[in-house]
């Protein structure tokens, strides 16, 4: 779907659909939407008086002007409360628009901006807010089966009356498109079958990106990884029947005047659970299990997309987890690439192994902040669910800024602590540590493992819950969620 903005009145709009908006509680609308009621004799008006519309948050009412003006329909879309309305009521009352509209068959839409008038809110923000969730709940992954005839929405337009805001609408809008544009990717790779989604698939989508933005790319196979001596990595890929594949994209990557950020994200295209074999009920959702390496990938699209001025590095050590005759097994003591040594408990718990010399690696950029993100523990999902990723930081302003990153994205994040006392459950007598620390704290002990290979500024996100979803919401449809990118990018951009 295009997206543009003109300046106008939404009224006067050709497109077959127009969606305006109203505040839970509103008798007689205003603005824009006052505008259109007052073109169609008062029409909003008689549906909120009727009962019909109410403002309550994504609902949409339905109206036919007959004539009165050239749309075939207008939609209006609840904004909720006024006092409780913030840019994740924008995304929602957008997207309920939006597919409201392609439900309607509707080929083209024209918007007004929602808060960005009497709503407060930041003309740039509620604008981005608004081709965010309009753009992120049409998405639909290009599944390889006959299609059924569907009807898609051809074109998007944000009308702004006030001239001296159209400028920052469009800065909004082009940021929402190369934020979309990542968190798509990220879908894709997710939803994708795991015999199309290999590690030589995901290193494609790396070096196109590279490509696209002039990003220095590494891609290092088994040969390249054992010159390193990436002990983690390689045993997870001794079973892999598809090549492994260690990527690295570097964005102003000869820039040293710019501070460094490092994004690893755990790319186990397929998880098996190797020789510690999983059940083989939901064994298919493990295709997710590279949801920290697609996020990581879409995160970097978006920099080269934003040019973000800052060095980022993008870390993704791609491999299955197979129990082939080569696999590694529970008992083995594996050496990582700084030389510490891992009692393999678990052949189940490989993320944190592949993440271990990926986070090693990381630290010869000198970074100022280490993010990685891992589909890493069931334990984090049995605390947080679907609500929230866990965060863990070794500093507490990298946190805070994560947070409220997140917060402001709505793709949130909990803290947890990582605390000491944790290494007790992976202390090992026969290696520096062991993979696993049992049954309970299971997320905390992860987290404490990958800790052991941090000497910077580090945070560590695990969104086993949120990486995929089995229930579509406002703007994710069921499947890969795309969770991270925009987190990271508004982390990023507000550094």
């Amino acid at each position: 779907m295009q997206v543009n903005v003109v300046r106008g009145s939404i009224q006067d709009q050709t497109a077959d659909t127009l969606i305006v908006n109203l505040f839970e509680g509103v008798t007689i609308p205003g603005g824009a939407t006052g505008a259109v009621d007052k073109a169609l004799d008062g029409a909003i008006s008689e549906l909120i008086a009727n009962g019909d519309i109410s403002g309550k948050i994504g609902e949409v009412g339905v109206l036919y002007p007959r004539g009165a003006m050239a749309a075939k329909r207008v939609l209006i879309v609840g904004l909720g409360q006024r006092d409780e309305f913030d840019l994740e009521g924008v995304r929602k009352a957008a997207a309920a628009a939006i597919k409201r509209a392609r439900d309607l068959n509707a080929k083209q839409a024209a918007t007004i901006v929602h808060g960005a008038g009497i709503g407060g809110l930041d003309a740039a923000d509620a604008a981005q807010a608004a081709a965010e969730g309009s753009l992120l709940a049409l998405y639909q992954y290009d599944a390889p089966k006959k299609k059924e005839p569907q009807n898609e929405i051809e074109s998007l337009t944000i009308v702004e009356f006030d001239g001296s805001k159209v400028a920052e609408i469009e800065r909004g809008v082009e940021t929402a498109v190369s934020i979309t544009a990542g968190t798509t990717l990220a879908r894709d790779l997710v939803n994708m079958p795991p015999n199309i989604a290999t590690p030589t698939r995901l290193a494609q989508a790396a070096k196109e990106i590279a490509a696209a933005y002039g990003m220095k790319i590494t891609v290092g196979g088994r040969k390249w990884a054992a010159k390193r001596k990436m002990g983690g990595f390689l045993a997870v890929a001794k079973g892999a029947g598809e090549p492994p594949k260690f990527i690295v994209l570097e964005h102003n990557s000869d820039r040293d005047d710019l501070d460094t950020i490092v994004l690893v994200g755990k790319g186990i295209t397929f998880d098996t659970g190797g020789i510690s074999l999983k059940q083989v009920a939901g064994m298919g959702k493990m295709k997710s299990d590279m949801g920290g390496a697609a996020a990581v990938l879409g995160a970097m699209e978006v920099v080269g997309r934003l040019n973000i001025p800052l060095r980022v590095i993008g870390i993704a050590p791609c491999t299955e987890n197979m129990p082939d005759a080569n696999a590694y097994r529970p008992a083995d003591v594996i050496t990582a690439s700084n030389g510490k040594t891992i009692e393999i408990i678990s052949t189940d718990a490989e993320g944190r192994m592949v993440l271990a010399d990926g986070l090693v690696y990381a630290e010869r950029y000198q970074p100022k902040a280490v993010i990685d993100l891992a589909t890493l523990t069931g334990a984090c999902v049995i605390a947080l669910g679907g609500q929230a990723a866990g965060l863990f930081s070794t500093d507490d302003s990298l946190r805070d800024k994560m947070v409220a990153a997140g917060t402001a994205v709505h793709e949130r994040v909990w803290p947890l602590p990582l605390w000491d006392d944790y290494q007790k459950a992976i202390k090992s007598d026969v290696a520096d540590m062991k993979n696993g620390g049992g049954r309970y704290g299971g997320v905390g002990t992860s987290a404490i493992f990958l800790k052991a290979f941090t000497d910077y500024p580090w945070m560590h996100l695990d969104i086993a819950g949120v990486a995929l979803t089995e229930k579509e919401s406002d703007y994710t449809p069921a499947g890969g969620t795309g969770f991270g990118v925009r987190l990271l990018i508004e982390f990023l951009r507000h550094w």
